[in-house]
């Protein structure tokens, strides 16, 4: 109880004395006028929250395609048989290829080159590539992730499914995946919290996001406090995810301890 109580005093105290120090400083109705005027905020959220939507639509779209994708990159490179070498070849280049650029300039090259391109049969909409190359840049890191977790089960698995009469897709399929996948869930957590994030980044190819539409009201009123809005709904949808995360990695520590006592 006294830890407890001493905890909450010294994070009032510690947190009073840096809104004190902010809103004390010279320039402070200045930022609050430019930056946290209410009524600015009220005229500009029901722009941003369309734009919002947007980000979330894209965002669970992306995320979809992200985990089976990057399943299927991290299957193939699992395969041990020779004849899959050159398959698994194909699959590191593209993890090092897709984990060495940056996101950002991965949107910029697929939303405005591909459909420049006007290529007959595909999509010319920005929105489009850009998730597609959130897809392919994010699948690159959450395929390493699956690896880790495949690498993670001990070989004596492999070798009692062999044992059995498996095939070595079976062995993937029964043995392998189901206790990879659920070692790998709480660095999955981690993943999908980035991801809500950086789907923001289709603001640069033009994507009515939340980001892009707080950018058009600060464009015509010379006022940053759309921003605001458009961060607190950023935090209103990743803060639980990331409880959730941390939950999940605090479960995940006390089974393996419980396994290993």
């Amino acid at each position: 109880m006294i830890p407890t109580a001493i905890g909450g005093i010294s994070v009032t105290v510690v947190f009073g004395l840096m809104a004190w120090v902010v809103t004390s400083a010279e320039q402070w109705p200045r930022i609050k006028l430019q930056f946290f005027n209410i009524d600015a905020m009220i005229a500009a959220f029901p722009r941003v929250l369309q734009g919002f939507w947007v980000n979330m639509q894209v965002w669970l779209t992306v995320l979809a395609c992200v985990l089976v994708w990057a399943l299927v990159l991290a299957v193939v490179r699992s395969l041990r048989a020779p004849w899959f070498a050159p398959f698994r070849l194909m699959v590191v280049i593209y993890i090092d290829i897709f984990r060495g650029v940056p996101a950002l300039l991965l949107v910029l090259l697929f939303g405005f080159g591909i459909p420049a391109l006007n290529l007959p049969g595909l999509p010319n909409s920005g929105l489009f590539w850009g998730a597609v190359a959130m897809v392919l840049s994010y699948a690159a890191y959450v395929a390493e992730i699956y690896r880790s977790g495949i690498d993670a089960v001990h070989e004596g698995q492999r070798a009692a499914a062999k044992s059995l009469g498996l095939s070595e897709w079976q062995t993937l399929r029964y043995a392998i995946l189901p206790q990879a996948l659920r070692n790998v869930v709480p660095a999955l957590m981690n993943i999908v919290v980035a991801l809500q994030k950086d789907v923001a980044l289709l603001s640069v190819i033009g994507v009515r996001d939340a980001v892009r539409e707080a950018q058009i009201y600060t464009a015509t009123t010379f006022n940053y406090s759309s921003l605001i809005v458009a961060a607190g709904l950023f935090l209103l949808a990743t803060i639980p995810m990331a409880r959730l995360a941390d939950y999940l990695t605090r479960r995940d520590r006390e089974r393996r301890l419980q396994i290993a006592g």
